[in-house]
């Protein structure tokens, strides 16, 4: 990608990083009286405030097989790709673990993505389960991001199966490999978040490739009980050179 669709995935990195806190704070505000749903329809209307898009913004928008943003509590986070409707969608409360997974890009041509994935938990201290959950998955991040700046070290731009045999092996080192249901992570693309260019997956043959910017998100998912992610966005430099384009968490958010 050029430098002028970098500095505008940037952008849009920027902002989603202002939606998402403020999502939280409203979060905060209205506990108990605010739904899953409530805070997808807010983050909508924060995008269109900023001038960005995502894929609910598109005529070909099916809503089961498009989300159009996960805001999920609890258990519902035990599942990738929830989205909630506003039929049956949970109400926000006091001690819930709360997963926020937001993308958009701005509007017009060359715009790519921006994707993140944040946690927070509306009381004083999560379950113990819950801790060592978030904790893994923000070493096995650190793992991946260590693996691709060691590669680049080397000259070389690995292979994005590579990125994620070595997250996986990390989660398989706890026996937490089967709990991990869905890829590293993914190119970025201009007209949906999931990118053409290649993606972090098990069968990838392709390469990290210079200035397309890219998801690094682990998660792992205890169906019934809670999932946990964390979605980062980075892209590699012509002279190898790793480049994170959006804030890292390494704390779970109290609110």
């Amino acid at each position: 990608m050029t430098e002028d669709k970098i500095k505008r995935h940037k952008i849009a990195a920027e902002k989603l990083e202002v939606i998402k806190n403020k999502a939280f704070k409203l979060i905060k505000r209205n506990l108990g009286k605010i739904s899953e749903y409530d805070v997808q329809e807010f983050v909508l209307s924060e995008y269109k405030k900023e001038g960005m898009v995502t894929l609910r913004s598109d005529r070909k928008y099916i809503p089961e097989r498009h989300p159009p943003q996960i805001i999920a509590v609890n258990a519902n986070a035990a599942s990738p790709h929830y989205f909630p409707l506003k039929r049956g969608s949970k109400i926000i409360k006091k001690n819930d673990l709360i997963l926020i997974d937001v993308w958009a890009r701005l509007k017009g041509d060359n715009s790519p993505f921006a994707d993140i994935t944040w946690m927070a938990y509306s009381g004083e201290k999560p379950l113990k389960e819950i801790r060592i959950a978030f904790n893994k998955i923000i070493k096995a991040r650190n793992v991946a991001l260590g693996f691709i700046r060691k590669k680049l070290e080397n000259k070389r731009f690995p292979k994005t199966k590579e990125i994620d045999k070595v997250t996986r092996d990390y989660f398989k080192k706890f026996g937490l490999d089967k709990y991990f249901i869905h890829r590293t992570g993914h190119s970025l693309g201009l007209h949906v978040c999931h990118g053409k260019y290649f993606r972090l997956g098990k069968t990838s043959n392709a390469r990290l490739r210079p200035n397309i910017p890219f998801t690094i998100e682990p998660g792992l998912y205890f169906e019934n009980r809670f999932g946990i992610r964390s979605e980062i966005n980075c892209y590699v430099t012509e002279n190898y050179k790793l480049v994170i384009t959006t804030k890292i968490q390494n704390k779970i958010i109290k609110i």
